[in-house]
């Protein structure tokens, strides 16, 4: 711990300089999973909190640890797996941070059961702008309960995260993972909504539409015991292992469709090693890494070529190659929280005008607001109603909407402008770790309104630091960098091989290659983790 307490004196004298100056400064973590424009940022004050990445302890007997910031999903999974534990959210990319949870939003495939990632956190440590530091815990009357639920993603405008003690839950050797096929939009959302009942006892619930026709909902609950006859291990985290979502489109695309008689629709089932379960899009970034072969079209996209090039497709590098090549200002990612009910129109509206597939589900039980965490809207009230009745009041589906959006720069910021207006129609917000194009009215109509937030920030002394809309919102006429280096890399394939060499730099594939949670295997069911 002195290791620690001697890395936060010097953030917090260096939060306690730049503030006695009043100096706005933002947070350099050493990586960024947010898909925002880079050069927007360029010539901020930043405090450097890169070396705060060490799992301090894990105490079995209280099922906590206590984590500083930049430690990674994957880090955290490897120390509390070897004590028989695990974060109840775990987010699905290694690379996310636990810092990153708590001042973003992570929604993942047990929020349906633990909401997002931050109500596992049962206190934070925090740098406050004027350089005192100070221990917030969400209880009701704790002294910084209002800071502790203030600053849960609101992206470090009221203070610098140095420490968290997570919550945790008793792991097991896998996840008996069951394959739903569905056969149309309002079927795969009413699934989802019967595999999040309690009765089921699921612990993960998520689901992938490939088209309108073909959809597959995934429930997955833990257990020690292996597989019986007719089931078997799937592992993905080796070259030659499939991707996932191609895995479970091909375990299901020639499963009869449900009858609309049916009470149940057809599935296949499989046992998934934990680790590689929560892990599981990490090949591939969900689907988004075919993108890498759209770009380099002389490439196909074979099962070989996906081995081959293996060290460049797990989402660390995917997304230093994003940020890179500059390609993050034609692709479109954009997740989206909305009632059940308005689920269906919404996907008939991007089926209709950007031609995105596929798009993930993922069910989430959200708070109330004001939050900068998508929550139902006031705008979605008769959405909600129809939700009481459902049995749904309070949660929320999130479908992510990934792929190449317009190359044109203005009509790439049109169709997310047209897609941020679709969402407020059906009642709906959005993540903030994407391009967010609201102006400042819209914004805050859209997060609950800024009195709350404002009353933080004057209280702790926050008011010099840049607000959320100041981090978040894309500025139009910057869209496109201005100067010789922007334009060069516009060029193909100058942008693409730039992204490659960048991530090559970083060295992030030895992440992967060396990573001891990685499933080895064993022998007549008698597999074991490394």
């Amino acid at each position: 711990m002195e290791r620690h307490r001697q890395a936060v004196r010097l953030v917090s004298a260096a939060v306690r300089a730049l503030s006695e100056r009043g100096e706005p400064y933002r947070i350099w973590h050493g990586s960024t999973n947010s898909t925002r424009p880079p050069h927007q940022k360029a010539g901020a004050r930043v405090v450097d909190i890169s070396g705060l990445r060490d799992v301090l302890s894990v105490d079995a007997g209280s099922r906590t640890a206590l984590v500083e910031p930049n430690v990674p999903m994957d880090r955290l999974v490897e120390n509390t797996l070897s004590h028989g534990l695990v974060p109840p959210v775990v987010m699905e990319f290694p690379g996310i941070t636990t810092g990153g949870g708590y001042a973003g939003t992570a929604g993942e495939s047990s929020s349906f059961r633990h909401g997002y990632f931050d109500e596992s956190v049962a206190g934070v440590e925090m740098v406050l702008p004027s350089g005192e530091v100070v221990f917030a815990r969400p209880d009701e009357g704790s002294e910084y309960a209002d800071l502790f639920r203030g600053a849960a993603g609101a992206l470090g405008t009221l203070g610098v995260a140095t420490l968290l003690e997570l919550r945790l839950v008793e792991a097991k050797r896998f996840v008996r993972t069951t394959y739903r096929r569905t056969s149309s939009v309002a079927e795969a959302v009413k699934v989802v909504k019967e595999e999040c009942v309690e009765e089921k006892g699921n612990d993960y619930v998520d689901g992938i539409l490939f088209s309108k026709d073909h959809g597959v909902v995934i429930s997955g609950k833990l257990a020690d015991n292996g597989p019986v006859s007719g089931e078997k291990v799937q592992t993905f985290s080796h070259a030659w292992d499939p991707w996932f979502y191609m895995h479970a489109r091909e375990l299901t695309e020639k499963l009869p469709s449900s009858s609309p008689t049916s009470t149940s629709s057809p599935s296949v089932t499989e046992y998934i090693p934990l680790a590689e379960y929560l892990f599981r899009y990490d090949r591939g970034g969900f689907w988004v890494g075919q993108a890498a072969f759209d770009y380099f079209p002389p490439i196909p996209f074979t099962r070989f070529f996906r081995w081959l090039l293996d060290d460049f497709l797990h989402t660390r590098m995917l997304y230093r190659a994003l940020h890179g090549s500059g390609e993050s200002g034609r692709f479109l990612v954009q997740d989206i929280g909305l009632p059940y009910a308005s689920a269906e129109p919404f996907v008939d509206y991007v089926a209709d005008n950007l031609q995105i597939w596929p798009l993930w589900l993922c069910p989430l039980k959200t708070p109330a607001g004001p939050t900068f965490h998508p929550h139902l809207r006031a705008a979605g009230k008769e959405t909600q109603a129809q939700g009481k009745e459902e049995g749904t009041a309070g949660q929320m589906l999130n479908i992510g909407v990934w792929g190449w959006g317009p190359k044109d720069p203005n009509e790439f910021v049109a169709a997310n402008r047209a897609l941020e207006r679709r969402v407020a129609e059906l009642g709906g917000t959005k993540w903030l770790y994407a391009h967010t194009y609201y102006d400042e009215p819209e914004f805050w109509a859209a997060y609950g309104g800024r009195g709350a937030y404002e009353a933080l920030r004057a209280k702790y002394k926050a008011t010099a630091l840049p607000s959320v809309y100041d981090k978040v919102r894309v500025k139009v006429d910057q869209v496109v960098p201005r100067g010789w280096k922007p334009w060069l890399k516009s060029l193909w394939p100058v942008g693409g091989l730039w992204g490659i060499w960048k991530g090559i730099k970083s060295g992030d594939y030895m992440l992967h290659r060396n990573a001891t949670w990685k499933w080895r295997g064993g022998e007549k069911g008698k597999e074991k983790s490394a």
